[in-house]
Protein backbone atom coordinates (compact mmCIF):
# COMPACT_ATOMS: atom_id res chain seq x y z
CA UNK A 1 0.00 0.00 0.00
CA UNK A 2 1.18 3.51 -0.73
CA UNK A 3 0.46 4.65 2.81
CA UNK A 4 -1.02 3.53 6.10
CA UNK A 5 -4.76 2.91 6.00
CA UNK A 6 -6.89 3.34 9.11
CA UNK A 7 -9.62 0.72 9.20
CA UNK A 8 -10.94 1.74 12.61
CA UNK A 9 -13.78 3.74 11.07
CA UNK A 10 -15.17 0.54 9.61
CA UNK A 11 -15.29 -1.33 12.90
CA UNK A 12 -18.66 -1.95 14.49
CA UNK A 13 -19.27 -1.69 18.27
CA UNK A 14 -17.92 -4.72 20.18
CA UNK A 15 -20.21 -7.73 20.04
CA UNK A 16 -22.01 -8.71 23.21
CA UNK A 17 -20.84 -11.88 24.96
CA UNK A 18 -22.05 -14.89 23.02
CA UNK A 19 -22.42 -12.80 19.86
CA UNK A 20 -21.66 -14.04 16.36
CA UNK A 21 -18.09 -15.11 15.72
CA UNK A 22 -16.13 -14.34 12.59
CA UNK A 23 -17.51 -16.33 9.64
CA UNK A 24 -16.08 -19.62 8.50
CA UNK A 25 -13.59 -19.59 5.68
CA UNK A 26 -14.83 -19.06 2.14
CA UNK A 27 -16.31 -16.56 -0.25
CA UNK A 28 -18.47 -13.78 1.23
CA UNK A 29 -20.42 -10.81 -0.02
CA UNK A 30 -19.45 -7.99 2.35
CA UNK A 31 -21.08 -4.65 3.20
CA UNK A 32 -20.28 -1.85 5.63
CA UNK A 33 -22.43 -3.61 8.25
CA UNK A 34 -20.33 -6.77 8.37
CA UNK A 35 -16.92 -5.52 7.18
CA UNK A 36 -15.47 -5.71 10.67
CA UNK A 37 -16.50 -9.34 11.24
CA UNK A 38 -15.81 -10.69 7.76
CA UNK A 39 -12.64 -8.75 7.01
CA UNK A 40 -10.93 -7.14 10.01
CA UNK A 41 -11.55 -9.83 12.63
CA UNK A 42 -11.42 -12.68 10.17
CA UNK A 43 -8.02 -11.50 8.88
CA UNK A 44 -6.45 -12.32 12.25
CA UNK A 45 -7.09 -15.98 11.40
CA UNK A 46 -6.52 -16.19 7.63
CA UNK A 47 -5.66 -13.65 4.92
CA UNK A 48 -8.74 -11.93 3.50
CA UNK A 49 -8.67 -10.80 -0.13
CA UNK A 50 -11.04 -7.87 -0.61
CA UNK A 51 -12.24 -7.13 -4.13
CA UNK A 52 -14.12 -3.89 -4.73
CA UNK A 53 -16.04 -4.06 -7.99
CA UNK A 54 -18.93 -2.61 -9.96
CA UNK A 55 -21.65 -4.50 -11.78
CA UNK A 56 -21.32 -1.91 -14.55
CA UNK A 57 -17.73 -2.94 -15.26
CA UNK A 58 -17.26 -6.15 -17.25
CA UNK A 59 -13.60 -6.28 -16.18
CA UNK A 60 -14.67 -6.04 -12.53
CA UNK A 61 -17.14 -8.88 -12.82
CA UNK A 62 -14.61 -11.05 -14.64
CA UNK A 63 -11.98 -10.42 -11.95
CA UNK A 64 -14.45 -11.42 -9.23
CA UNK A 65 -15.05 -14.66 -11.10
CA UNK A 66 -11.31 -15.31 -11.32
CA UNK A 67 -10.86 -14.76 -7.59
CA UNK A 68 -13.85 -16.97 -6.77
CA UNK A 69 -12.32 -19.77 -8.84
CA UNK A 70 -8.92 -19.44 -7.15
CA UNK A 71 -10.59 -19.29 -3.73
CA UNK A 72 -12.33 -22.59 -4.42
CA UNK A 73 -9.08 -24.15 -5.65
CA UNK A 74 -7.21 -23.07 -2.49
CA UNK A 75 -9.81 -24.71 -0.22
CA UNK A 76 -10.08 -22.18 2.56
CA UNK A 77 -6.47 -21.03 2.77
CA UNK A 78 -7.78 -17.46 2.43
CA UNK A 79 -11.14 -15.70 2.44
CA UNK A 80 -12.61 -13.70 -0.43
CA UNK A 81 -14.63 -10.62 0.51
CA UNK A 82 -16.64 -9.33 -2.47
CA UNK A 83 -17.75 -5.71 -2.06
CA UNK A 84 -19.86 -3.75 -4.54
CA UNK A 85 -18.36 -0.27 -4.54
CA UNK A 86 -21.35 2.01 -5.14
CA UNK A 87 -23.44 1.03 -2.08
CA UNK A 88 -20.38 0.86 0.18
CA UNK A 89 -18.62 4.17 -0.33
CA UNK A 90 -17.40 4.33 3.28
CA UNK A 91 -15.29 1.24 2.61
CA UNK A 92 -14.07 2.69 -0.69
CA UNK A 93 -12.99 5.90 1.04
CA UNK A 94 -11.43 4.17 4.06
CA UNK A 95 -9.33 1.96 1.79
CA UNK A 96 -8.35 4.93 -0.41
CA UNK A 97 -9.52 3.15 -3.53
CA UNK A 98 -8.66 5.12 -6.67
CA UNK A 99 -10.13 2.86 -9.33
CA UNK A 100 -12.44 -0.09 -9.83
CA UNK A 101 -11.75 -2.98 -9.63
CA UNK A 102 -9.27 -2.87 -6.76
CA UNK A 103 -8.05 -5.92 -4.86
CA UNK A 104 -6.56 -5.60 -1.37
CA UNK A 105 -5.12 -8.34 0.85
CA UNK A 106 -5.81 -7.81 4.56
CA UNK A 107 -3.93 -9.73 7.26
CA UNK A 108 -3.88 -9.17 11.00
CA UNK A 109 -6.45 -6.40 10.59
CA UNK A 110 -4.26 -4.31 8.26
CA UNK A 111 -3.84 -3.97 4.47
CA UNK A 112 -0.86 -5.96 3.23
CA UNK A 113 -0.77 -5.61 -0.57
CA UNK A 114 -3.01 -4.41 -3.36
CA UNK A 115 -3.44 -4.03 -7.10
CA UNK A 116 -5.81 -2.04 -9.28
CA UNK A 117 -7.47 -3.00 -12.54
CA UNK A 118 -8.23 -6.29 -14.24
CA UNK A 119 -5.19 -8.59 -14.49
CA UNK A 120 -4.47 -11.79 -16.42
CA UNK A 121 -5.10 -14.99 -14.45
CA UNK A 122 -1.37 -15.90 -14.11
CA UNK A 123 -0.61 -12.50 -12.53
CA UNK A 124 -3.54 -12.85 -10.12
CA UNK A 125 -2.37 -16.36 -9.16
CA UNK A 126 1.17 -15.10 -8.64
CA UNK A 127 -0.07 -12.23 -6.45
CA UNK A 128 -2.17 -14.58 -4.33
CA UNK A 129 0.77 -16.94 -3.87
CA UNK A 130 2.93 -14.00 -2.75
CA UNK A 131 0.28 -13.00 -0.18
CA UNK A 132 0.11 -16.54 1.17
CA UNK A 133 3.90 -16.76 1.38
CA UNK A 134 4.07 -13.42 3.23
CA UNK A 135 1.49 -14.49 5.83
CA UNK A 136 2.49 -18.14 6.27
CA UNK A 137 2.70 -19.03 9.95
CA UNK A 138 1.93 -15.46 11.07
CA UNK A 139 -1.84 -15.68 11.65
CA UNK A 140 -3.92 -17.69 14.10
CA UNK A 141 -5.29 -20.02 11.41
CA UNK A 142 -8.84 -21.17 10.79
CA UNK A 143 -10.10 -22.78 14.03
CA UNK A 144 -12.47 -24.96 12.01
CA UNK A 145 -9.81 -26.24 9.60
CA UNK A 146 -8.56 -29.79 9.78
CA UNK A 147 -5.02 -30.12 11.21
CA UNK A 148 -2.41 -29.86 8.51
CA UNK A 149 -0.46 -32.94 7.62
CA UNK A 150 3.15 -32.65 8.85
CA UNK A 151 5.56 -31.93 6.03
CA UNK A 152 8.07 -34.62 5.21
CA UNK A 153 11.45 -33.15 4.39
CA UNK A 154 13.04 -34.26 1.14
CA UNK A 155 16.34 -35.94 2.16
CA UNK A 156 17.99 -34.61 -1.00
CA UNK A 157 17.37 -31.04 0.09
CA UNK A 158 18.42 -31.84 3.65
CA UNK A 159 21.73 -33.13 2.28
CA UNK A 160 22.25 -30.00 0.15
CA UNK A 161 21.42 -27.70 3.07
CA UNK A 162 23.75 -29.61 5.39
CA UNK A 163 26.60 -29.16 2.92
CA UNK A 164 25.77 -25.47 2.61
CA UNK A 165 25.79 -24.99 6.40
CA UNK A 166 29.20 -26.68 6.51
CA UNK A 167 30.55 -24.24 3.93
CA UNK A 168 30.81 -26.91 1.24
CA UNK A 169 29.41 -24.75 -1.56
CA UNK A 170 30.67 -27.07 -4.30
CA UNK A 171 29.03 -30.06 -2.64
CA UNK A 172 25.76 -28.19 -2.17
CA UNK A 173 25.79 -27.08 -5.81
CA UNK A 174 26.35 -30.68 -6.94
CA UNK A 175 23.46 -31.83 -4.72
CA UNK A 176 21.04 -29.31 -6.22
CA UNK A 177 22.24 -30.16 -9.73
CA UNK A 178 21.53 -33.83 -9.03
CA UNK A 179 17.97 -33.00 -7.97
CA UNK A 180 17.42 -31.01 -11.17
CA UNK A 181 18.88 -33.84 -13.26
CA UNK A 182 16.30 -36.20 -11.72
CA UNK A 183 13.47 -33.65 -11.84
CA UNK A 184 14.03 -30.97 -14.52
CA UNK A 185 10.89 -29.18 -13.39
CA UNK A 186 11.84 -28.87 -9.70
CA UNK A 187 11.56 -25.08 -9.21
CA UNK A 188 12.66 -25.20 -5.57
CA UNK A 189 15.98 -26.79 -6.53
CA UNK A 190 16.44 -24.35 -9.42
CA UNK A 191 15.82 -21.36 -7.15
CA UNK A 192 18.22 -22.72 -4.52
CA UNK A 193 20.89 -23.29 -7.16
CA UNK A 194 20.53 -19.73 -8.50
CA UNK A 195 20.90 -18.32 -4.98
CA UNK A 196 23.90 -20.51 -4.27
CA UNK A 197 25.70 -19.59 -7.49
CA UNK A 198 25.11 -15.92 -6.82
CA UNK A 199 26.48 -16.20 -3.27
CA UNK A 200 29.53 -18.09 -4.50
CA UNK A 201 30.27 -15.38 -7.05
CA UNK A 202 29.53 -12.41 -4.78
CA UNK A 203 31.61 -13.66 -1.84
CA UNK A 204 34.72 -13.66 -4.03
CA UNK A 205 34.40 -9.95 -4.86
CA UNK A 206 36.19 -7.02 -3.22
CA UNK A 207 33.66 -4.41 -1.97
CA UNK A 208 36.08 -1.72 -3.21
CA UNK A 209 34.86 -2.50 -6.74
CA UNK A 210 31.83 -0.28 -6.06
CA UNK A 211 34.10 2.77 -5.86
CA UNK A 212 35.92 1.61 -8.99
CA UNK A 213 32.66 1.33 -10.90
CA UNK A 214 31.48 4.74 -9.69
CA UNK A 215 34.74 6.33 -10.83
CA UNK A 216 34.72 4.62 -14.24
CA UNK A 217 31.12 4.19 -15.50
CA UNK A 218 32.37 2.75 -18.81
CA UNK A 219 33.98 -0.23 -17.06
CA UNK A 220 31.37 -2.94 -17.68
CA UNK A 221 33.03 -5.67 -15.59
CA UNK A 222 33.42 -3.35 -12.61
CA UNK A 223 29.80 -2.24 -12.90
CA UNK A 224 28.49 -5.81 -12.92
CA UNK A 225 30.69 -6.74 -9.95
CA UNK A 226 29.53 -3.63 -8.10
CA UNK A 227 25.91 -4.62 -8.73
CA UNK A 228 26.66 -8.05 -7.24
CA UNK A 229 28.14 -6.41 -4.14
CA UNK A 230 25.05 -4.19 -3.77
CA UNK A 231 22.81 -7.23 -4.10
CA UNK A 232 24.91 -9.13 -1.54
CA UNK A 233 24.50 -6.17 0.83
CA UNK A 234 20.71 -6.41 0.50
CA UNK A 235 20.39 -3.37 -1.76
CA UNK A 236 18.67 -4.83 -4.83
CA UNK A 237 17.19 -1.53 -6.04
CA UNK A 238 20.70 -0.02 -6.24
CA UNK A 239 21.98 -3.07 -8.11
CA UNK A 240 19.12 -2.92 -10.60
CA UNK A 241 19.55 0.82 -11.17
CA UNK A 242 23.27 0.40 -11.82
CA UNK A 243 22.76 -2.25 -14.50
CA UNK A 244 19.82 -0.44 -16.12
CA UNK A 245 22.08 2.64 -16.42
CA UNK A 246 24.62 0.46 -18.27
CA UNK A 247 21.93 -0.83 -20.61
CA UNK A 248 20.84 2.71 -21.42
CA UNK A 249 24.31 3.81 -22.53
CA UNK A 250 25.59 0.66 -24.24
CA UNK A 251 24.80 -1.36 -27.35
CA UNK A 252 25.68 -4.69 -28.94
CA UNK A 253 27.44 -7.32 -26.85
CA UNK A 254 27.90 -5.05 -23.81
CA UNK A 255 24.17 -4.35 -23.65
CA UNK A 256 23.37 -8.05 -24.03
CA UNK A 257 25.80 -8.95 -21.23
CA UNK A 258 24.30 -6.35 -18.89
CA UNK A 259 20.73 -7.37 -19.70
CA UNK A 260 21.53 -11.05 -19.13
CA UNK A 261 23.04 -10.27 -15.71
CA UNK A 262 20.02 -8.15 -14.75
CA UNK A 263 17.61 -10.96 -15.65
CA UNK A 264 19.71 -13.35 -13.54
CA UNK A 265 19.40 -11.03 -10.55
CA UNK A 266 15.63 -10.70 -11.08
CA UNK A 267 15.38 -14.47 -10.74
CA UNK A 268 16.73 -14.30 -7.18
CA UNK A 269 13.40 -12.77 -6.08
CA UNK A 270 9.70 -13.45 -6.24
CA UNK A 271 8.56 -11.81 -9.50
CA UNK A 272 5.67 -10.21 -7.62
CA UNK A 273 8.02 -8.11 -5.46
CA UNK A 274 7.21 -4.44 -6.15
CA UNK A 275 10.86 -3.46 -6.63
CA UNK A 276 11.28 -6.24 -9.22
CA UNK A 277 8.18 -5.13 -11.10
CA UNK A 278 9.41 -1.51 -11.06
CA UNK A 279 12.86 -2.53 -12.32
CA UNK A 280 11.35 -4.62 -15.14
CA UNK A 281 9.40 -1.56 -16.28
CA UNK A 282 12.57 0.52 -16.27
CA UNK A 283 14.37 -2.21 -18.23
CA UNK A 284 11.65 -2.19 -20.87
CA UNK A 285 11.90 1.60 -21.16
CA UNK A 286 15.70 1.39 -21.45
CA UNK A 287 15.49 -1.21 -24.22
CA UNK A 288 12.73 0.34 -26.26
Amino acid sequence: MSGAVDLSALKQPPAAPGGAAAPASGNHTVTEADFEAKVIRRSTQVPVVVVLFSQRSAGSVELVGTLERFNAEDRGAWDLAVIEAEPNMNIVQALRVQGIPTVIAVAGGQPLADFEGAQPDPQVRQWLDAVMDATAGKLEGDPDAAPAEPEVEDPRFVDAEDKLSEGDFAGAEAAYEAIIAEEPGNEEAKAALRQLRFLTRAQQLDPAVVATADADPANLDAALDAADIEMFEQRPEAAFERIIAIIKRTAGDDRTTARTRLLELFELFDPAEPFVIAARRKLAAALY
